[in-house]
């Protein structure tokens, strides 16, 4: 899926190997142990993308293994209720996210131009822009979480448990998205391996002060659902400090320091750049978001059973996207520092190599779901569930479309690292709303409950479409994407 070639450059890397101040630093002699832009391109992008897919693997299976308990100790009522509240902070996720991934295409760009001043004005811009964001929606969320769990149609029977529990993570917000980004900025300049240890310690930690807290082992409290809430507020606050920490301790490239500290409030060019960038792409996750939400009070009104069943369906999705998210990460990543580079070549490289092995990583594991899904299921509900044989046909009939949304993951994540924000923004629109959302409600009279699994896979067809013919056409090269100069 190669594309016309770029405008040349005036010189070998043109304009794109000038920092914002407008001086070209020399690249050093060898490439350092996170530089993207050599090397053979198979086996980089694999590289990068596995510690990726661990760190992903790790938080899905940190949240199955909180379903786990929350469905083992409290029941399918409470099951239900975490699914309405994740997808909920997962659409107050979204709202800030955009600014993150701005920042971090940013931080790739500026480091394959060897600009490091230029990636941690940009990293310091973000924290910024991020924290201040979640500090405010968490604040909002905590006090408006009745009203937003009655839009949503939570059924009745899980209302309090949903409202004690999604209060509680609301808390854990701006400590989450610190992890997140942290994590992000590292992967801009080329490291996925340190946001993977600290992964680690906030799972091990999240899953197990769960049962502490939801039992009140070891003299704790009994706090329910709450609990398990608790369990991710207290690991999300310890790993992001953590991480905080050791990125000084090493001196890794995004540390800020002395006058750098100043970067945490940015430059006003700096700002409309990030937000110019960031509110498309938080857009993006947004008309994800709100389709998610359309979509889950759809099912809700199939009852509690239906409700749970999905719930543990999006677990298992969870895993099933881990390939085509850590590929499109790796992707993401290496194509911003070669786009810096001005290596445009690598970058159409770079493309097919993450479509091939998107494909493939996502197929294996779609098959190793639908053959062992009774087993793996059962851990959540019970082997004498109700919703055990729902959710066993929800995977048989949706499961497939996550191959194809692999696909448009790395044709998106082409794009969007060279700042092409729009174009992605529309395709999903249109996929999710007309075509997704479109064929749910035009079916169901027909189809039942068969008509919204149907149309996950009918949705993501359309936007790989689409996705594949900007790619091919679109005028997403001839962008130019830096950070503005160091001024008010």
């Amino acid at each position: 899926m190669t594309g016309p070639p770029p405008p040349p450059p005036a010189s070998g890397r043109g304009e794109e190997g000038a920092s914002a101040s407008g001086h070209r630093p020399s690249r050093p002699t060898r490439p350092g142990k996170h530089d993207l832009t050599t090397g053979p391109i198979g086996r980089t992008l694999l590289a990068f993308a596995l510690p990726t897919m661990g760190a992903n693997i790790l938080q899905s299976l940190n949240g199955s293994i909180n379903t786990i308990w929350v469905g083992r100790f409290l029941g399918e009522g409470a099951v239900a209720a975490t699914a309405n509240a994740n997808t909920i902070m997962f659409l107050m996720f979204a709202g800030i996210f955009g600014f993150g991934m701005a920042a971090t295409i940013l931080i790739g760009q500026s480091i394959g131009r060897r600009d490091i001043e230029g990636a941690r004005r940009a990293f310091g811009a973000s924290v910024g822009l991020v924290m201040g964001a979640a500090v405010v929606i968490a604040t909002l969320g905590w006090i408006f979480t009745p009203e937003i769990l009655k839009a949503l149609a939570t059924p009745a029977s899980a209302m309090p448990l949903a409202l004690a529990y999604l209060r509680v993570i609301f808390l854990g917000l701006p400590a989450t998205m610190l992890l997140v980004l942290l994590g992000m900025a590292l992967r801009g300049v080329g490291d996925s391996i340190t946001p993977l240890w600290f992964t680690v310690l906030s799972v091990v930690l999240d899953g197990g002060l769960n049962p502490v807290f939801i039992r009140g082992w070891f003299g704790m409290p009994v706090l329910g659902i709450a609990g398990s809430a608790l369990a991710t507020l207290i690991s999300a606050h310890v790993a992001a400090l953590g991480l905080l920490v050791y990125i000084y301790w090493r001196d890794l490239p995004i540390r800020l320091r002395g006058h750098e500290l100043t970067w945490l409030v940015p430059s006003a060019t700096l700002i409309r750049t990030i937000i110019a960038k960031g509110l498309p792409m938080g857009a993006q996750m947004l008309v994800v978001s709100f389709a998610a939400l359309t979509m889950t009070g759809l099912v809700n009104r199939y009852g509690v059973d239906t409700t749970a069943a999905y719930g543990v369906s999006m677990q298992l999705w969870g895993y099933v996207q881990m390939p085509a998210l850590a590929v499109g990460a790796a992707v993401s990543s290496m194509a911003a520092q070669n786009i810096g580079a001005g290596l445009w070549d690598r970058v159409d490289r770079i493309t097919r190599s993450g479509l091939v092995f998107s494909a493939l990583l996502t197929t294996t594991l779609v098959v190793a779901i639908i053959a062992f899904d009774r087993p793996v299921m059962a851990v959540f509900l019970g082997d004498d569930s109700p919703a055990l044989p729902i959710a066993r046909h929800i995977q048989v009939l949706a499961s497939w479309n996550f191959i194809v949304f692999g696909m448009t993951m790395v044709l998106f994540s082409t794009v969007r690292a060279n700042g092409a924000v729009w174009a992605p923004l529309v395709m999903l629109i249109v996929a999710m709303y007309p075509v997704r959302l479109g064929f749910a409600l035009a079916f169901k009279g027909v189809l039942g409950a068969d008509s919204l699994w149907w149309s996950f896979p009918l949705g993501s067809v359309a936007t790989l479409v689409m996705a594949s013919v900007y790619y091919r056409y679109g005028g997403w090269r001839r962008q130019r994407l830096v950070v503005p100069a160091g001024k008010p």
